[in-house]
């Protein structure tokens, strides 16, 4: 029976555990517990309730209480931070497409553009008639 109320005990809550008996049995005389000790329970129990920790650690459970609500809350661990992040551009809402023919003393041109956005085909233009 002893060892299956052992296995219900979370690992962190052991290990807590462990420590208070240590530091019980190297003081015979009634000494306040440590404030990180404390601190290790007050966060235990604001994680697996105040009575349960109170019992398996065997401390006060009114004072256990207090510091609960008297500490402020730990920040929690936030998750792991993403190795991939995919970025999907926005769907475009309609491509422009334009065809422009021009002919001219030097020869005829015909410019077809699709895309998203429009060129600037009055200077393309210009530059290329011009040039020649």
């Amino acid at each position: 029976m002893v060892k299956k109320a052992l296995l219900e005990i979370p690992a962190d809550m052991r290990k807590v555990r462990r420590r208070f008996e240590h530091w019980r049995k190297g003081h015979k005389a009634r000494l306040p517990i440590p404030e990180g000790l404390w601190a290790s329970a007050a966060e235990l129990a604001r994680e697996h309730g105040v009575c349960r920790t109170a019992k398996i650690l065997r401390l006060e459970y009114s004072k256990l209480k207090r510091m609960v609500e008297s500490a402020p809350p730990r920040a929690r661990r936030s998750a792991l931070p993403a190795t991939f992040l995919e970025l999907v551009p926005p769907q475009a809402v309609g491509l422009s497409e334009c065809l422009i023919e021009l002919e001219g003393p030097h020869g005829k041109m015909r410019i077809q553009w699709k895309g998203t956005t429009a060129p600037d085909l009055a200077g393309l233009s210009r530059a290329l008639w011009e040039s020649a």
